[in-house]
C-alpha cells in the first residue's frame, strides 16, 4: 500500500473540530482523566487509600502510604472489564457491550527498619505499575436526523449537479483502543512513630486510536439514492512524567489523617498520525456511490492513502487529595478521599491552541471526586466495599454525565500469600456529537456502563 506522509502544523490543528472523529479539546479531556484502579483490594474499596496506605496501588494516591507496611510485599493483578454502551440517536437504541482482559496492574513495597537512635524508624521504596485509563471500547449509532450532508456525487459532470437532499439514514460506528500505563516509584519513611512522609516519581506511556466509519443514504426525490461511506483514523502516542508529594498522621490510635498532592502530568511529548487531512475536498478516506451513475468516487484509488503527522505537548490537571480513615482495632476500618482537580488549567502547547486553551477556561470546571471504603476482617478473611463519585469536567455537564459507582470484594490470607478479589461498577452519561460542523444535527446520547472484575495474588516477601 502506497502511503503518503505530510508534516502539517496549523491544518493539523483546525481539520479534526470538523470531523467526525475526536477533536484536540476531546483528547485532552480523554488523556487527563483517571478511572482509579488498581489492585484488588483497592478497587473494592473505591480506592479510597489516601489515609490508609498498607496497599501497594495506595501509592498513586498518596507516596507516604508504603511505609505503612509492616514487611516487603509484592502484589500482581488480572482484570476482566465489560464495557456496554447504550446509543440514543434520533428515536433509535443501540446497544454494544464487549469483553476485556488485561494484566493491569503489578508492585512492591520493599521495607526497611532502622535500628540506630534516629528519629526516623522505618524507610519504604515502593514500585508500582497500573493501567491509569483503559481506552478499548466501541459505539454504534443509528438513525435518520432529517438533513443530508453528502448531498451530490462528486464525478456528476451535470451542471447543475443532481441534489440528494432527502436524509434516509444515517450510521455512525466508532472503535477507541489503547491505554494510558502508569509507573509510580515511591521513597516514604515513618517519622517519631506518627507521621509518614513519602514522595514520588511517576511516569506514563500513552496508546490511543480512533476509527470511526460514517454511512449516509440520501435521496434526490427522484427515485435516485447516493450512497456515501466516510472513515477517518487517528493513533496517538506519547510519555509524560508527574511529581507526588503526601503525608499520612496517626491523630490518635484510631484516626489517620492524609494530605497529597500530584503535579499535572506534563506529555512532554505526544505523536499523532491521521488520515483527516483534505483529500481531495474530504477529511478523510471516502466512497460515494450514486444509482443513477455506473462510476464509484473513491479518493484512495490507486493505493492513494494520505496521512498526516503532528506532534503536542499537553499538560493536564493537578491533583490534591484529603483523607480521613479510622480504625476500629483488629476489626475492621472505614476510610474517605476528597479529591480537587482543576481542569481550567489545562493546556496544549508547541502550536498555536488558542482556541482549545480558551476552551478550557470558558467551558471547563474544576472538579471533586469522593471515595469511601470500609473493611471488616474475620479472622483470615476480609469483606471489602466502596463508592465512589466523581464530576464531569464540563461546566455544563448534566447530573447523570458525572460518574457514579460502587464496588465489593474480598479477601483471604493464607498467611504470606494473600488471594484478593473485587468487583466495580462505574456508569454516567455523555453527548458523541459526529456532525460538529452541522447545528441541525443533535448529537447522540450516550449511556455508559463499566464493570470490573479483579483478582490480585500478594505474597509477603
Amino acid at each position: 500500500m502506497k502511503k503518503v506522509t505530510l508534516f502539517v502544523l496549523f491544518c493539523a490543528i483546525s481539520l479534526p473540530n470538523f470531523s467526525q472523529s475526536l477533536g484536540y479539546e476531546d483528547l485532552a479531556i480523554l488523556f487527563s482523566k483517571d478511572n482509579n484502579t488498581g489492585s484488588a483490594r483497592y478497587n473494592a474499596m473505591s480506592g479510597a487509600f489516601g489515609a490508609l496506605g498498607g496497599d501497594v496501588s495506595a501509592v498513586k494516591i498518596n507516596p507516604a502510604s508504603s511505609a505503612v507496611f509492616k514487611n516487603s510485599v509484592f502484589t500482581a493483578s488480572l482484570n476482566s472489564r465489560s464495557a456496554e454502551i447504550n446509543t440514543k440517536y434520533y428515536g433509535n437504541s443501540t446497544t454494544m457491550q464487549k469483553g476485556y482482559f488485561k494484566f493491569s496492574q503489578a508492585g512492591a513495597v520493599f521495607v526497611y527498619n532502622s535500628y540506630t537512635n534516629s528519629d526516623w524508624s522505618k524507610f519504604a521504596f515502593s514500585f508500582n505499575y497500573s493501567i491509569r485509563n483503559n481506552y478499548d471500547t466501541n459505539f454504534i449509532a443509528n438513525g435518520n436526523s432529517g438533513f443530508a450532508t453528502f448531498t451530490e456525487f462528486p464525478l456528476d459532470t451535470g451542471n447543475p449537479k443532481n441534489q440528494y437532499v432527502n436524509s434516509e439514514s444515517q450510521q455512525f460506528n466508532t472503535a477507541y483502543k489503547g491505554k494510558i500505563t502508569e509507573y509510580n516509584f515511591a521513597l516514604s519513611g515513618v517519622y517519631q512513630n506518627d507521621l509518614y512522609l513519602g514522595a514520588s516519581i511517576n511516569t506514563y506511556d500513552l496508546k490511543f486510536s480512533q476509527q470511526s466509519f460514517l454511512k449516509e443514504q440520501n435521496n434526490d426525490g427522484s427515485g435516485n439514492v447516493l450512497n456515501a461511506k466516510f472513515y477517518q483514523e487517528n493513533n496517538t502516542v506519547g510519555t509524560g512524567f508527574s511529581l507526588s508529594a503526601g503525608a499520612i498522621y496517626k491523630a490518635t490510635k484510631s484516626l489517620r489523617l492524609g494530605f497529597s498532592y500530584q503535579t499535572p502530568i506534563w506529555f512532554t511529548e505526544i505523536n499523532e498520525e491521521t488520515n483527516i487531512l483534505n483529500n481531495d475536498g474530504f477529511l478523510g478516506d471516502t466512497e460515494i456511490i450514486a444509482s443513477n451513475n455506473n462510476t464509484i468516487y473513491d479518493n484512495t484509488a490507486g493505493n492513494y492513502f494520505p496521512t498526516q503527522a503532528f506532534s503536542y505537548k499537553l499538560k493536564t490537571p493537578a491533583k490534591t487529595t484529603a483523607s480521613i480513615a479510622y480504625i476500629f482495632g483488629k476489626n475492621g476500618l472505614i476510610s474517605a478521599d476528597y479529591t480537587l482537580s482543576n481542569y481550567k488549567n489545562l493546556k496544549l502547547s508547541n502550536a498555536d491552541f488558542t482556541v482549545e486553551n480558551q476552551f478550557f477556561n470558558n467551558n471547563l470546571r474544576n472538579t471533586y471526586t469522593l471515595n469511601i471504603g470500609t473493611e471488616w476482617r474475620f479472622k483470615s478473611l476480609s469483606l471489602r466495599g466502596g463508592y465512589h463519585y466523581s464530576q464531569s469536567p464540563d461546566a455544563n455537564a448534566i447530573k447523570s454525565d458525572n460518574i457514579k459507582g460502587y464496588s465489593y470484594g474480598a479477601g483471604y490470607s493464607f498467611g504470606n500469600v494473600k488471594l484478593d478479589f473485587a468487583y466495580q461498577n462505574k456508569t454516567n452519561t455523555q453527548l458523541y456529537n459526529f456532525y460538529p460542523q452541522y447545528n441541525q444535527v443533535n448529537a447522540a446520547d450516550l449511556k455508559i456502563d463499566n464493570r470490573i472484575l479483579t483478582a490480585t495474588l500478594s505474597i509477603n516477601l
